[in-house]
């Protein structure tokens, strides 16, 4: 089960920096733009939370919003 988890964790991970580097924006941007919507994180916080890939779903719908982007696409991962 650990393995099927870090799997999912890993597609996590590299999709969130991914859209990161598609919307040209860093941990610090993002960290503010975050704290701006009223989720306080400092750079080194959500570096922590992308780089462990085990974040909760709100997280990741914050941040998708907080960098602008609309779809979320499962079916290209594998």
């Amino acid at each position: 089960m650990a393995a099927v988890s870090e799997k999912w964790a890993d597609h996590a991970k590299r999709h969130l920096k991914a859209e990161l580097k598609r919307a040209d924006v860093n941990y610090a941007e993002l960290a503010r733009r975050l704290t701006d919507m009223g989720i306080p994180e400092t750079d080194t916080s959500v570096a922590a939370k992308v780089n462990r890939g085990a974040f909760p779903a709100w997280f990741l719908f914050a941040v998708m919003r907080a960098i602008g982007a609309h779809t979320l696409r499962v079916e290209d991962w594998s």
